[in-house]
Formats: structure tokens, sequence, C-alpha cells
């Protein structure tokens, strides 16, 4: 195993190290950090932004060809860490003689260091690893400043006398925020902007799934298998990209060798919604985008993404956006001429 030490008080001199040990090429631009690797070490890149509330956010989407190790220094009751998986598995411990606990695909891990001043991240060999880390500065000087470090100190370091460690149910729904934040194209404030909503938006679902975590003495996780959570997920993606498909619950389930059941339980984890309810909802997201940047009309918009009528279109257009379509569009029409 390859152990990669990191001793640094910012994001910069920290990939700055990382550089230094794992090699690569090593760019920057504003609060943003990049390093590209493509070596005998692995293949992938480390990215990390430096955020307000001195919060950062780091990914990883690497993968290594030897076990690897990187061991962080961590101030004492200073910071709280969370960890998520999108794709593959991680390992995190405080020490080399403590417990360990994987973090798997769609799972989170929250850590905060009160006896030790160490986290340690361990990658598997060759296993693609697709992960994001959202580091809160819970010190004193910065819960003073910030209110929000201040209530992430009080949950899961205020109170406590040893190191702090979650490893959390399985959650879907960071997933697909996470691929928004990957999707963003803009440069300059608009892109720190959307960056940091989106982060903001993660971290409380992150604690939010903790807290209902916390309450549930359930196995928290359900029924469904990793596979299976991935098998549903690939199944959103289609319908995302597929949105006028007509297939009935059954032949969808079938596409990806789940049961119907499962399925229905998949979607409800995921987005709060039944199948059939997160088709409608693609649907009018996609006519929206339709209507506001093509020259289609509404019936043509209405073919074209499987409406089983013109005037429940309408009905359920108007439910989201408080007009009806051919409204909608008349309203988008002034205000490019306005």
């Amino acid at each position: 195993m390859k152990t990669i030490e990191i001793k640094a008080n910012n994001l910069q001199f920290m990939f700055h190290a990382l550089n230094n040990e794992v090699g690569g090429t090593f760019t920057t631009n504003r609060r943003e950090v990049e390093l590209k690797i493509d070596n005998e070490l692995g293949v992938g890149v480390i990215r990390g932004i430096e955020l307000e509330r001195h919060t950062l956010f780091i990914e990883f989407d690497v993968k290594f060809k030897e076990d690897v190790k990187f061991v962080v220094e961590s101030s004492k009751r200073s910071v709280v860490n969370f960890l998520y998986c999108s794709e593959g598995k991680l390992k995190h411990s405080f020490n080399n003689n403590g417990t360990s606990n994987t973090v798997e695909t769609f799972q989170t891990g929250i850590s905060a260091n009160i006896e030790t001043n160490e986290n340690h991240i361990s990658f598997f060999k060759d296993v693609y690893v697709n992960s994001t880390i959202i580091s809160v500065n819970t010190s004193e000087k910065s819960s003073l400043k910030h209110h929000i470090n201040s209530m992430v100190s009080e949950l899961f370091i205020s109170g406590n006398t040893a190191d702090y460690s979650y490893v959390g149910s399985y959650n879907l729904k960071i997933a697909e925020n996470i691929k928004q934040l990957k999707a963003i194209k803009q440069d300059g404030v608009v892109r720190t902007l959307l960056i940091q909503g989106l982060v903001n938006f993660i971290l409380a679902m992150e604690i939010e799934q903790h807290s209902l975590d916390i309450k549930r003495s359930q196995n928290p996780t359900g029924s469904l298998s990793t596979f299976e959570l991935k098998q549903v997920k690939e199944l959103s993606d289609y319908i995302n990209n597929f949105p006028e498909t007509n297939l009935s619950v059954t032949e969808l389930a079938a596409k990806i060798s789940i049961s119907p059941a499962k399925v229905q339980e998949g979607f409800k984890l995921m987005h709060g919604k039944t199948l059939n309810n997160f088709i409608r909802s693609v649907r009018v997201k996609k006519s929206e985008e339709l209507i506001k940047n093509t020259d289609l009309n509404i019936s043509e918009i209405v073919y074209s993404l499987g409406f089983s009528s013109r005037s429940y279109f309408s009905k359920i257009f108007k439910a989201q956006y408080n007009c009806s379509p051919i409204e909608y569009k008349q309203n988008i029409k002034l205000a490019a001429t306005a």
C-alpha cells in the first residue's frame, strides 16, 4: 500500500503536496484547483474548491493501480467532514490501529476528530471511485463568525469525547445532485455561486440523512441491495433521456432485471415519487424546456413527449407552472421582446 501524508492548512497547499506525492498535472483558477493523474499510480482527476463559510469541497474521480492511503492532518474539534460515494467505495479511519468504516456506493460518511488529529482515507486497487468530501471548519473562530458552522459543531463535536464516525444509509438523491454539480459549465462568479448553492443543498441532505438514520431503529437501507440501487439509477437516467417512453412499470422493471415492487421502492427512495409520477415530472420539465428553446407548437410537444392528450398535458403543466402551456409560451415571447 502506498501511503501519502498531507499536512496543509489550506486547499492550495494541500494540492501542491498532493502533486509532489502523486505526480500529474496541477492547475489552479481562482478558488478552484485540479490535479490530473495518468501515471503508474493511477488515472483520474482530483478537484477542489474553497467556498464560503470556511468550507472546502473536494472531488475524487480516480482509479488507482495499487492500494493507496491518504493521511490528512486535521486539528482536533475543528473540522467535520462529509464524504459521499457516488461510485465505488472508500475506507476511513482516524489512525492505523483504530476501527475503520467502509463507505460504499450511494452512502454518506461523517467524521469529526475529537481525540486524534489525522484522517486516513483508503482507496482500493483497481476500484474506480467517484466521491466527494465537504469539509466544514468548526473551530471556535469560524463558529463564532458563521452560524451554520456553529450548528454543525453542535451536532457532531459538542458533547463528544471520542472521535466521531458515522456511515449512513443509501441515498440516491445526493448522487443526483452531485451529477448536477459535475454538469456546471459556467465560469467565474456564476460558476462559484452555482457550486456554492448545490454544495449547501448536498450538505443539508447529508445532515438530514444522518438525522433520519438516528431516529430509525430498523435497518435504514430498506430491502434494496447496492446493485438494485444502481439499476434504479440507470432506469432514472433512461427516463431522463427518453421521457416519451410509454412502457409499463412491469416492462421498465424488466429492462433492469428487478421486480416492479423494488423499482417503486427505489424511486420513492431516490426521488420521493412513484415511477409513473417521476416520468410525468420529467416530461413536464422537458416540455418547459421545449417551449422555451424551440419553435415547436404545443401539439408537437405533446406528441414528442408521449402525453396521452393535450388537455391532460395542459392540466399538469398548469399545476406546476401556474399557467397554461400557451400562456407560458406567450410570456416567453413577451419577455424576449421587452
